[in-house]
């Protein structure tokens, strides 16, 4: 039943995904060609090799195909995927000029048809045909233009690197002496064949320039192998933090080989939590790995990671998922810090985002509990983001004591 029920809801998203990509080829192709002709052909063999390099990209990475692969498809097949989201948002509002065209006063309709009256009736549909190829001519260029610019300027946002965003967070529990306390949370950095070394020193440098007194990898930090990526997460090990560098893993790192991943960056410096907890001078760190891990056994264990803990201590949890929070409710986390939503990542895939996650970014409480989400430092799929920019945040710690 439950396969049977996964095939009908493939077969529903593959038939929605084909009747979109049908209007966006109507619109921008079949209206505006004549039928037949050169360029008709030409634009729909272009059109459709948008979504196959989009899908081979997809697979290439899913399927581990050699990297050289990836890195060819990926950065047409995932732009494609962004610029295609846009096109069709674009044309969307560009229905609006084509119902202002059908809905134009009556009385120039029957002006033209009084003037053309005596010259036949041919110039009429001539003059018909030619304004509405003139009006979807207009309204498919003006969406490709609406479409390409933002799709450029998102991903300027994404290899531009992020942003510091900085947030004070008070915790009952903290001593006078760690007030000031600052961790610089980053997540969802998703180096793989797009965003390789460059932008990985980009990161580093970014978080090393806030001075932090410890960092916090909560996830997502790669999509493919260790060795293929390796060169790329070099850079990591030029972290540098009082407190050091602590890592816990995220749902791509499960698709990426998450065992030989923890112990690469623990290799780079970085100390992986894995259900585990540290003792610092003013408060317990502890991580959980990802939910992602449960179907390899590995799943998050928040008694092994916190269940013996000293509850009069203040204690800062790692989790990359924003899901958890009601189990560190449960176990008296006093702040957990997450990524995962990519706050959404392109606009307004925000709000299906919202709907999956308790917070979608920022800083939220329940409970005696606070929770900080990041929206990430990178991006999954195309490098681009859209009303949703990427951050490394500064926490900073303080006491109700100070």
């Amino acid at each position: 039943m439950g396969i049977l029920l996964g095939v009908l809801i493939g077969a529903a998203v593959l038939a929605a995904f084909g009747g979109l990509l049908w209007y966006v080829w109507r619109r921008v192709i079949r209206d505006t060609t004549e039928r037949g002709s050169r360029w008709r052909r030409v634009g729909t063999v272009a059109f459709f090799a948008g979504p196959v390099l989009m899908f081979a990209a997809l697979a290439a990475e899913r399927a581990g195909a050699p990297f050289f692969l990836q890195q060819l498809l990926a950065w047409p097949g995932f732009l494609w995927m962004a610029f295609a989201l846009y096109l069709l948002l674009a044309l969307l509002v560009g229905e609006l000029v084509r119902l202002a065209y059908r809905a134009r006063p009556a009385i120039e309709d029957e002006a033209r048809r009084a003037d053309e009256a005596g010259e036949g009736a041919q110039p009429q549909e001539s003059g018909d045909v030619t304004r509405r190829l003139f009006v979807a001519r207009t309204v498919a260029a003006g969406a490709a233009t609406a479409a390409a610019a933002t799709v450029g300027y998102g991903t300027y946002n994404v290899l531009r690197g992020p942003k510091i965003k900085r947030v004070t967070v008070p915790l009952a529990k903290l001593p006078r002496a760690a007030h000031g306390f600052r961790i610089a949370v980053v997540s969802d950095i998703h180096l793989g064949p797009v965003l390789g070394e460059n932008f990985a020193r980009r990161v580093v440098d970014t978080i090393n320039s806030t001075q932090p007194d410890l960092i916090a990898v909560v996830g997502d930090l790669v999509d493919g192998d260790v060795e293929d990526l390796a060169p790329a997460a070099r850079p990591l090990a030029d972290l540098r933090a009082k407190h050091g560098a602590y890592f816990v893993t995220g749902n791509h790192e499960y698709f990426s080989g998450a065992e030989q991943w923890v112990e690469h960056v623990r290799d780079l410096g970085l100390h992986p939590l894995e259900n585990a907890r540290t003792e610092l001078p003013y408060f317990d760190l502890a991580g959980v790995n990802d939910v992602q891990g449960e179907g390899e056994g590995e799943g998050p264990d928040f008694g092994k990671a916190l269940g013996d803990r000293d509850r009069s201590r203040a204690s800062v949890l790692m989790a990359h998922q924003p899901v958890v929070i009601h189990d560190a409710v449960k176990h008296g986390v006093d702040l957990q810090l997450s990524g995962h939503t990519h706050g959404g990542q392109l606009w307004p895939n925000n709000f299906i985002a919202d709907l999956a996650n308790p917070t979608l970014a920022g800083l939220e409480r329940y409970g005696d509990t606070q929770l900080y989400v990041t929206r990430g430092a990178g991006a999954w799929g195309p490098p681009v983001r859209v009303g949703a920019p990427s951050d490394i945040t500064v926490v900073e710690l303080a006491s109700r004591h100070a």
